[in-house]
């Protein structure tokens, strides 16, 4: 596999011209403010399918000949590649067949099969995917499309680092997110030739046994090519965990009017984590935007808890009517909305002329949710916080 050039990267801005957006720029200040330093959003979640990997795709398939294309094209994905590949397949009238993780968020998925491409369900995760779609490749004769380990798809992204030189030429430090590798890899090449003295610093996701809600880049590791690239031309990577890229969520929601997903909010996590590194303008690249809506709801509800916009809280009542009213009157009087209320009896140890009430309270911020909890106790009922 060869490393592909800046000449590489300008010739796949000629190939997808037309195809792929030139997504825009913004500053954001509610960042800026929070992070002490002029923060600005390239916002490739509003690409075409929702992220950067169209880019890649595109490239990849413009190179095939015609006997290539007859052939059709296979690809493995957890979600933002397949997407890709198949919406380019069907504008170069290709057939393709997409691999992806059993769980892949099913908005990805069916996402990709309205493309039109054929979708296979199949391991665990990206990495078993990978495998059946290059058995299934090596088969059939088809090309196989890699999402990272190819010089085209990483020229094709690479062209993100063409436009992050041309619109801000005073930005100090970039920030990536590294899954594969193919997106950092790509835009590092063109941004070391172009602006030699920017500091470049990847971003990856936490792995635990749990997973990650970054799907877009959890991938076991980045691919021999884009590791030799990112090796040589990165200054840091960081590593960002679940609880930051969620409150890097619904941040951008709220603020900037971005819907992003995981891999897309790494990037400015990590500039709220403080571990953007220098001190002068940065830009964090939002990757994506294809956010499973099940996940989402979890994220906003995780992080505006977090942030004291909900409280969730147990205590104890007398089992007698009214009980349950007069609470619900105190948090009232303190301003407080209470949306979800659950009684516990069984299966509780508690005292059988009581019961268990769990109560889900959306709040203006952490102080008065101190404040409503205060008032409460001062009134004799004993609280235990949850979340």
């Amino acid at each position: 596999m060869t490393r592909p050039t800046l000449d590489d990267i300008r010739a796949a801005r000629e190939r997808i011209s037309g195809h792929a957006r030139v997504t825009p720029v913004y500053g954001s200040d509610s960042l800026s403010r929070r992070s002490g330093r002029r923060v600005w959003l390239k916002a490739e979640n509003l690409q075409r399918t929702g992220a950067f990997k169209v880019r890649g795709a595109v490239n990849k398939l413009a190179t095939l000949d015609d006997a290539q294309r007859a052939g059709g094209v296979i690809a493995a994905s957890a979600g933002n590649h397949g997407q890709a590949v198949a919406w380019a397949a069907r504008t170069f009238g290709v057939k393709a067949t997409v691999f992806m993780p059993q769980d892949a968020p099913m908005a990805k998925v069916d996402a990709t099969r309205n493309y039109g491409a054929e979708t296979v369900l199949s391991g665990s995760g990206f990495d078993e995917a990978l495998v059946e779609a290059e058995a299934r490749a090596a088969e059939t004769g088809a090309t196989f499309v890699h999402a990272f380990e190819d010089g085209a798809v990483i020229a094709g992204q690479g062209t993100l680092g063409l436009e992050l030189a041309e619109e801000l030429p005073d930005v100090e430090t970039f920030l990536l997110p590294i899954g594969g590798g193919g997106l950092a890899a790509g835009i590092a090449i063109a941004l070391r030739e172009l602006r030699p003295s920017v500091r470049i610093v990847g971003v990856e996701a936490g792995k635990t046994g749990h997973g990650t809600i970054a799907d877009g880049i959890a991938v076991k590791h980045p691919g021999t090519l884009t590791m030799s690239i990112l090796d040589d031309l990165l200054d840091d990577i960081v590593h960002v965990e679940d609880e930051q890229i969620a409150e890097a969520i619904v941040l951008l929601l709220e603020r900037a009017k971005l819907v992003v997903e995981g891999a897309g909010a790494a990037s400015v996590a990590a500039v709220l984590a403080g571990q953007a590194g220098g001190s002068g303008e940065v830009c964090a690249l939002l990757s994506g935007g294809n956010i499973d809506p099940t996940l989402l709801i979890s994220v906003m509800r995780r992080g505006l808890t977090l942030a004291g916009r909900y409280l969730v809280v147990r205590t104890r009542i007398p089992d007698r009517p009214g009980a349950l009213v007069e609470l619900l009157e105190r948090i009232a009087a303190e301003r407080g909305n209470v949306v979800s209320v659950e009684h516990h009896r069984e299966g509780m140890a508690v005292h059988v002329a009581e019961t268990e009430v769990e109560l889900t309270v959306v709040t203006r911020n952490e102080d008065h949710c101190s404040e409503l909890c205060r008032a409460l106790e001062t009134r004799g009922y004993v609280l235990e916080r949850l979340g």
